[in-house]
């Protein structure tokens, strides 16, 4: 009975060795496999560093991404919960972060711009579209919103720059409020005529509580004795009324935001055909600046010949009628 058991065993070995070496790399060697990240099609703000290398600790359980903005009464608190994630996961924090924006009234610019969030900004294909849609949030006053990000370094530019010095400004990203002047379609890819607008103000006068009026009327009647000319002495009688009216109300002053074109124009190119993006309607517009045109009847060859800056447009929003400064 050893003798037959010893010889069962030295079968397996052998026959375990053969199925190692007919399968080449099931024994001896180990599969690799290597997950790729899909990337977006837009590019980061600046270039991505390499990836880290993968931690063996486990990750932290992912929260519900698209739900988190909904736990927060107000932004701030939103954004706040957000930064706590940070810290734990990036991933899980700009996730958190992007809900507080889609679910939120979000119009903390500043908190967004600060040193916590600085390098999710540089590196996160989709950090400049989240700095849009809260330049829209916080009214789409597009001038006043890009001095605050060129003064954190973010690298995002105004139509005026693009157009003022075309070689240095292609293929950035362009931040402006439009209203849509036409739309075109050739093939499927609408071409989308765009004219900047400015943002401005009007004053006017809000009653503010209530308003209180008083009219009175007097009248006074009496009769007049004495020499009317050639009639002699003669007695007139007759009344008279007088009328005094007052009012009093409070009123505060308000200010309706108005827009107004700048003179600039641009020609932008849409992935797919949007009914959303109607004519007649402002947007808050991010695109990446293609270069000029020169306008149809002009010569190329003519550097006075009018042209018309071309963009590739990478979001949309529209802004909110109040603006936050």
């Amino acid at each position: 009975m050893s003798t037959l058991l010893t010889k069962t065993k030295g079968a397996g070995r052998s026959g375990l060795a053969l199925l190692c070496a007919m399968g080449l790399w099931g024994c001896g060697a180990a599969r690799h496999s290597h997950a790729v990240d899909p990337r977006s099609e837009l590019p980061p703000l600046v270039e991505e560093p390499p990836a880290p290398k993968a931690s063996s600790t486990p990750e932290p359980s992912r929260p519900d991404e698209k739900a988190f903005g909904a736990r927060y009464a107000t932004p701030a608190q939103c954004e706040a919960a957000a930064r706590g994630l940070l810290a734990r996961s990036r991933d899980q924090g700009w996730a958190a972060l992007k809900s507080c924006v889609d679910r939120t009234h979000f119009t903390q610019l500043n908190a967004l711009l600060s040193d916590a969030w600085a390098e999710e900004l540089r590196v996160r294909p989709d950090a400049a579209q989240v700095i849009a849609h809260v330049v829209a949030l916080r009214g789409g006053s597009v001038s006043g919103e890009l001095a605050l990000l060129h003064a954190r370094r973010v690298p995002i530019f105004g139509l005026a720059d693009a157009i003022a010095q075309p070689d240095i400004y292609k293929g950035r990203y362009l931040l402006l409020r439009a209203q849509v002047a036409d739309v075109r379609s050739d093939e499927d890819r609408p071409t989308v005529w765009l004219v900047e607008q400015s943002l401005g103000s009007v004053e006017r006068e809000q009653s503010a509580g209530y308003t209180t009026r008083r009219d009175s009327v007097s009248v006074r009647s009496g009769n007049l004795d004495g020499a009317v000319g050639s009639f002699g002495l003669s007695n007139v009688g007759g009344q008279m009324a007088t009328r005094d009216s007052e009012s009093h109300s409070v009123t505060l002053p308000r200010y309706d935001n108005i827009s107004d074109e700048t003179g600039r124009e641009a020609l932008g190119r849409l992935p797919r055909v949007d009914p959303f993006f109607a004519p007649g309607k402002d947007f808050v517009v991010l695109a990446r600046f293609d270069g000029l045109r020169t306008t149809s009847g002009g010569d190329e060859g003519d550097e006075d010949a009018p042209r018309l800056p071309v963009l590739s447009i990478v979001s949309y929003f529209p802004p909110h009628p109040l603006v936050v400064y």
